[in-house]
């Protein structure tokens, strides 16, 4: 095998040895949700997506288990003679990747699919068109301070591009039409920079006289919407499949979806399990702490913005636990740690720069 074409497969390649949470890990690097997993001999064992790792955390499945428990056995796939059928393949069961395997069940090139020559339409390319975008973009955006005494938050480009059009790029990518733009600081300039924008998609400014919260200002836009509306910050951007998202919502009948990432916090100590009198039981060295945490987007059945009081501060957080406390159901969708890019933090926009280089 070719030294460049081994460096390439080791991206999407590991052992079955590895754990859940390392396979999400490597998944993230290679940006291209698949890694397919083979035994001692390199033949091909199983793959795992980013979706299989998913529905592995809804089922309340152990970050730490052993990758093969999450992994999907019958991954599809072609032998080195038969690398002619690899388009007929990917469109007929629409996947987006095929191993080609050597007669001895090896893995000997990776074939991704090319988008824009698929022989059918993605179910991303209308998934949005009927769904209401709601995006907060009223904050002074104070962690970024000073770029935000010149710029309001959502105009600080990353790259060449502000950030809240990357947003609503990203969504207009799945047939979003049309946004809704909660504003306060500096508005005056962001409606200024996108009167002079020719965007595929309509913007409506619902305006604040005084802060509101993330949620406060939803009370005043006067449409009634009849379908699950995704409510979003205007400093972040989810690498994910919106569609995957919306269909999770509805499937599970949650009346909130809460985004949620993977976020890892590595202990740079060996860490003691004891029991009574100090006996040590074991000693972990170096562990991982992971939690899933608010990324700031969400879907939400209309319904529940009546619970919303009119004319206070009140945040999305401030309406998911209204709701639990009512009975209702409140669910998340986890997604990877890299598939969130947060604009908050002056450290992670070069981060988010470099990541939106990759794969968006």
């Amino acid at each position: 095998m070719a030294e460049d074409n081994r460096k390439f497969l080791e991206k999407f390649i590991s052992f079955k040895d590895i754990t859940v949470l390392q396979a999400m890990q490597k998944i993230d690097v290679n940006a291209k949700n698949i890694l397919y997993i083979v035994d001692e001999n390199d033949v091909l064992l199983a793959s795992i997506s980013d979706g299989d790792i998913r529905r592995w955390i809804l089922k309340s499945g152990d970050l730490n288990d052993n990758v093969m428990e999450a992994a999907f056995k019958t991954p599809r796939f072609l032998h080195e003679d038969e690398a002619d059928k690899v388009s007929f393949l990917m469109n007929s069961a629409r996947i987006t990747s095929i191993p080609i395997l050597d007669s001895r069940n090896r893995i000997i090139n990776i074939i991704f699919r090319d988008k824009s020559k698929a022989d059918y339409i993605e179910a991303a390319d209308l998934a949005l068109s009927d769904t209401p975008i709601i995006i907060m973009a009223g904050g002074k955006g104070t962690r970024l301070y000073p770029y935000t005494k010149i710029l309001p938050k959502p105009l600080i480009p990353i790259g060449d591009v502000p950030i809240l059009e990357r947003i609503m790029n990203r969504f207009h990518e799945y047939g979003a039409k049309k946004f809704y733009l909660t504003v306060n600081y500096k508005k005056e300039m962001i409606k200024s920079y996108f009167a002079e924008q020719k965007v595929p998609y309509e913007i409506e400014y619902v305006e604040e006289d005084k802060p509101l919260g993330t949620a406060g200002s939803i009370k005043l836009i006067k449409e009634k919407f009849e379908r699950p509306v995704i409510v979003t910050n205007c400093d972040i951007l989810i690498d994910a499949d919106y569609d995957s998202i919306i269909r999770h919502h509805i499937a599970a009948e949650n009346g909130i979806t809460i985004v949620s990432s993977l976020k890892n916090f590595p202990i740079p100590y060996g860490v003691l399990d004891a029991e009574k009198e100090g006996l040590v039981t074991a000693i972990r060295e170096k562990p991982h702490l992971s939690y899933f945490v608010n990324t700031g987007m969400y879907v939400v059945n209309p319904a529940h913005f009546e619970m919303i009081p009119a004319d206070v501060m009140y945040h999305m957080t401030d309406l998911a636990d209204d709701l639990m406390k009512k009975g209702g159901r409140v669910g998340m969708y986890p997604i990877s740690e890299m598939s969130f890019l947060d604009m908050g933090e002056f450290q992670e926009m070069k981060r988010m720069e470099d990541r939106i280089n990759e794969v968006l």
